[in-house]
């Protein structure tokens, strides 16, 4: 016996096991939504407290003074429709302040119902602003031509606000509902408007929203993650206790190379369709529905797995047990739809491991590092998560052209090196009915190499990844360990049975 076993976790049996497993699922889904909807309350309340600090002394949000320039008779806003109707708040005030440029000019700035707006200004020559950038600072124009001659906009009697004269002039005006307008002109209603604008908003909203935001998002986040720990654990009940003993300790750490204690494996099936591959990703929406709750509870899971190490030395088994069927469901998935592309077979809806030609398995270690916890998650993993990034991202072009804006240069994306590889034996196998298998094999050993990585950051080992490709169908057998069967790490032979994994005691 050893001081490891294989993480498993175990088919619900009939009954009262059958019930706890639904009530897992239950617990896990509910857990993630609350868990979630609790993350974007403190999301909420940090922008707000954020955007609160940044007020000033008068409880104002102000912009930049900028400047807006047209050779038209009027700079306007696009209609901004508020609906207020019902609400037992007030929604706050916005202010604007605006100085003319020109020596000696006067400015006009007012607001007024879009329909009076249209009407006071039909025919003119226009300048309408359809969008404001901030980095760098940049004015998106639509001009609306015209040719009739405007009357002195102070004189005009529809404007909910307004203010005219030379100087710096100022607005103020609460958000009430309806369909408004923005309207910059000179006080003479002539062609040519180039102003300072600046505006600032106001609102109790903020105030009276953020505390509320910060304890419901809080409440919340306890909540859901309190239910993902429990449907965790009853998912990962399933698994033997872990074995002890000092054969299969001395197994996992030999004098030779030896294979990681994590083992990935995939056999290539003999026969695949030309065709499937094209919607096997459509096919496996269900899956990926629910990988995202499995990872959004995993992710939960692997923090307070993580405080258990930090104080205790060893990780909670029903929580490794669900770490490790997560792994294992996105791996058999992902070597169905789009990372190997080996196999008809549709993959099954359980943690478990089961007869399904692609597995994942992990020793469960007896102790890990107090410290390492730390550090080993980020910081040692930087090199492998670079290899990593490498493999899995796409690379991404931009084409830059003198004197156009940052969001105007024309990007274009690529495939990643493990997209490349499978697609190419995709294409292969679209023409040829063949899938080439030294391409499997090397599409393996880039696969196994992501999933030691993920065993390492997840904190399910202590022992650090090896950087190899370890290629084939299996991984590789251990050199210099009683017992060890002989694999070519290249032999790729990917429809036969897989090997036994000396690193991993037996079941």
């Amino acid at each position: 016996m050893g001081d490891v076993a294989v993480a498993n976790v175990g088919t619900p049996g009939p009954g009262g096991t059958g019930r706890g497993v639904a009530g897992g699922v239950v617990a896990l889904v509910v857990g993630v939504v609350l868990a979630l909807l609790g993350v974007g309350g403190v999301v909420g309340a940090t922008a707000a407290s954020v955007v609160m600090s940044q007020q000033g002394p008068d409880g104002y949000l102000s912009s930049p003074v900028r400047e807006f320039s047209t050779t038209s008779h009027a700079l306007t806003s696009p209609p901004a429709r508020i609906e207020s109707g019902g609400l037992p708040f007030d929604l706050g005030r916005i202010r604007l302040s605006a100085a003319s440029t020109a020596p000696g000019g006067q400015v006009f700035i007012g607001i007024g119902p879009k329909t009076a707006v249209e009407n006071y200004l039909s025919g003119v020559h226009t300048t309408e602003i359809t969008g404001v950038a901030t980095s760098p600072f940049r004015v998106h124009y639509r001009d609306v031509p015209g040719d009739s001659v405007p009357t002195a906009p102070a004189g005009q009697h529809f404007w909910t606000v307004s203010a005219a004269g030379p100087g710096t002039q100022q607005l103020t005006m609460d958000l009430s509902g309806g369909d408004w307008v923005l309207v910059i002109m000179n006080a003479d209603a002539g062609a040519g408007v180039t102003v300072n604008l600046q505006g600032a908003v106001h609102s109790e909203l903020l105030g009276s929203m953020t505390p509320a935001l910060w304890i419901g998002g809080i409440l919340l986040l306890l909540m859901g993650t309190a239910l993902i720990v429990l449907g965790a654990i009853i998912l990962g009940r399933g698994a033997p206790h872990p074995l002890s003993g000092e054969r299969d300790a001395a197994a996992l750490t030999p004098a030779g190379v030896g294979p990681y204690p994590a083992r990935l494996t995939g056999r290539l099936d003999p026969q695949l369709s030309r065709g499937l591959w094209l919607v096997k990703w459509l096919l496996a929406v269900p899956h990926l529905i629910i990988l995202f709750f499995l990872w959004c509870a995993a992710f939960i899971t692997t923090v307070i797995a993580g405080f258990a190490i930090l104080f205790t030395g060893r990780y909670p088994r029903p929580l490794f047990n669900f770490a490790v069927g997560v792994l294992r469901w996105t791996w058999r998935v992902t070597f169905y739809a789009y990372s190997a592309l080996a196999t008809d077979r549709y993959p099954p809806f359980t943690l478990a491991s089961t007869d399904y030609p692609a597995d994942f398995e992990v020793a469960y270690p007896r102790h890990l590092s107090h410290g390492l916890v730390l550090v080993k998650w980020w910081l040692l993993a930087i090199p492998h998560l670079l290899i990593v990034g490498a493999f899995t991202s796409a690379v991404w072009t931009t084409a830059g052209y003198p004197g156009r804006w940052p969001w105007e240069q024309d990007s274009a994306g690529g495939l990643s090196l493990l997209g490349i590889l499978v697609l190419t034996a995709a294409v292969i196998l679209l023409f040829t009915g063949r899938y080439q298998r030294h391409l499997f094999s090397f599409i393996m050993g880039i696969n196994r190499w992501i999933y030691r990585v993920a065993v390492y950051v997840l904190l399910l080992r202590d022992e650090y990844p090896p950087f190899r490709l370890d290629q084939g169908s299996d991984e590789p057998a251990m050199t210099g360990a009683p017992g060890a069967t002989s694999a070519s790490p290249s032999s790729g032979a990917p429809d036969g049975p897989p090997t036994a994994n000396p690193g991993l005691p037996p079941q």
